[in-house]
């Protein structure tokens, strides 16, 4: 069975704002995939889902059949695991899709992480963000993406 180590951040500059994704996927052997994408102005929050949405895609694409997720993010997390409700509409249509992506696995696993094991995703995310930003600055309008990959 092909297990992935899948990390992810999102990172919004102003809340909303320009805002990235960073998503690190391993295996036994290593770094399989980096994501790093700009996704236009959004909350932190969004980001997040979108993050993770993101490996989600990844990992199925990989033929992934058991899933390690870790993030930061304490609301996903929570929001995840059914701690905390999901008042946000934007939120609730992401998770959805999160619930519906997660169902492609035969096991998932989800952990809180320190913000400090995360580093890496969270470069990611900042560079996408960054990246767009001087685009920008030249007069070249930063891309978006759709959730559709």
């Amino acid at each position: 069975m092909r297990q992935l180590e899948i990390y992810i951040d999102g990172a919004s500059k102003g809340n909303p704002g320009p805002a990235g994704v960073g998503v690190i996927i391993c295996d036994g052997n290593g770094i399989v995939k980096n994501i790093s994408d700009y996704i236009g102005n959004t909350t932190n929050n969004i980001a997040e889902y979108t993050a993770l949405i993101y490996g989600l895609q990844e990992a199925l694409l990989l033929k992934a059949e058991g899933i390690n997720i870790n993030t930061d993010s304490q609301l996903v997390y929570r929001q995840l695991k059914r701690e905390y409700r999901i008042k946000d509409e934007n939120l609730l249509r992401l998770y959805l899709q999160v619930v519906k992506l997660i169902s492609g696995f035969k096991s998932v696993s989800l952990r809180h992480i320190p913000r400090k094991d995360n580093r890496g995703a969270d470069k990611l995310a900042t560079l996408a963000i960054k990246q767009a930003l001087k685009k920008n600055k030249s007069g070249i309008k930063p891309e978006t993406c759709s959730l559709k990959r």
